[in-house]
């Protein structure tokens, strides 16, 4: 008993202050353990029941926020994030999915941290899983390749070298609310990232920074973020839950 005691009081003031952080709406960044550097083990064909959002030939399934012609480019097959453009959305708003997505950040590296391949999927519109070129590449645990940015670090490390192919497998439950539009449980997310299971079931405990739209019981668009750098995107299909 006195060793448990010993051992709650030794934890109550990293507790207050992770609570404090919340309670600001702060996320945590610093705090968290550097993911262990994996080397992940290329591309998936669609299922037949899934929703192909991009195949390599064009951005008809996209627009820019508020409905505008989408301003990235397609290019030998790829969708590029052109710097200054903005986001791209899903023209179709979802609700519980998996969604497959490959993406592929510059092959010549410049700059570092979080300057350094740079983008970001969003589900609904709200919740980001980072993309970041994050191999050799220091920099904050819940702002690297497959964190839940700002929230859930990644479990494991598994990004390839510059400019190869990657792929993100998520399954994807919305918030919950009851009748009154009141939250009866945050949304979830299970994250593979080549193969490698990055995030397992991870509660999102409200929107990420820069979310396009608030928390709430509607569908939402997937929203690609134009973060400065040209990183390419294939192969991006759906399946509703």
């Amino acid at each position: 008993m006195i060793k448990r005691y010993w051992f709650t009081t030794a934890l109550t003031p990293l507790l207050a202050a992770a609570t404090v952080a919340a309670l600001c709406g702060q996320p945590n960044l610093q705090d968290a353990q550097h993911p262990t550097v994996i080397t992940p083990g290329l591309g998936t064909a669609p299922p037949s029941d899934a929703t192909v959002l991009f195949d390599g030939t064009d951005l008809s399934n996209w627009s820019k926020p508020g409905g505008d012609a989408a301003g990235w480019k397609v290019q030998e097959g790829v969708m590029l994030a052109v710097r200054g453009q903005g986001p791209v959305v899903s023209k179709q708003e979802f609700g519980d999915i998996q969604l497959h997505l490959e993406f592929a950040t510059p092959s010549t590296p410049q700059g570092s941290g979080q300057g350094r391949g740079n983008s970001g999927v969003y589900l609904q519109a709200r919740y980001e899983v980072q993309i970041l070129d994050s191999f050799e590449n220091e920099t904050y645990p819940n702002g690297q390749c497959g964190a839940i940015y700002g929230q859930h670090p990644p479990l494991r490390n598994a990004c390839r070298k510059p400019g190869e192919w990657q792929s993100y497998d998520i399954v994807f439950r919305g918030a919950r609310f009851d009748e009154s539009a009141n939250k009866t449980s945050g949304a979830t997310l299970t994250v593979f990232h080549n193969g490698v299971l990055i995030q397992d079931h991870a509660t999102v405990s409200g929107t990420t920074t820069a979310a396009m739209q608030a928390e709430g019981p509607t569908r939402g668009p997937l929203y690609l973020q134009d973060h400065g750098n040209p990183v390419r995107y294939r192969n991006i299909w759906i399946r509703e839950l």
